[in-house]
Parts: structure tokens; C-alpha cells; sequence
């Protein structure tokens, strides 16, 4: 038996990563990890206000439905 030869399979890097694909990655402090949860949990608590108006909306369409049925 002949032992296997392993061959390096090392990814290399592309052209595009190392030619201006991506900034380079840069750690944030604290206070903008907060600001930044924040500014994302305005944003869900704007759309969920949005889809809770536009449900209640149609619940008076419906009500008013059936006060006109009964």
C-alpha cells in the first residue's frame, strides 16, 4: 500500500475580494452596537404600528359590516 499524498486545497483568495470588492472589517464600540440595536427596533416597532393600524382598519370595516347584517 502506498500511503495518500494530501494536496493542499487552501482556498485562494479571488481577485475581487483583494481589488476593492469589500471594505475591511473595522470593530464597533458599544455605543454604536446600542445605537445601532435601537435604530433597528424603531424601525420594527414602526412597522409592526403600521400593520396593527392597518388591522384594526379592517376590524371597523368589519364591525360595521355586521351591525348592518344584524
Amino acid at each position: 500500500m502506498t500511503p495518500e499524498k494530501k494536496t493542499d486545497q487552501a482556498p485562494k483568495p479571488s481577485a475581487t475580494a483583494t481589488e476593492g470588492g469589500r471594505k475591511p472589517w473595522t470593530p464597533k464600540t458599544p455605543v454604536e452596537v446600542v445605537l445601532e440595536q435601537i435604530t433597528k427596533q424603531e424601525k420594527r416597532v414602526g412597522d409592526l404600528q403600521a400593520e396593527l393600524d392597518a388591522e384594526k382598519s379592517m376590524l371597523t370595516k368589519l364591525l360595521q359590516a355586521k351591525k348592518v347584517l344584524e
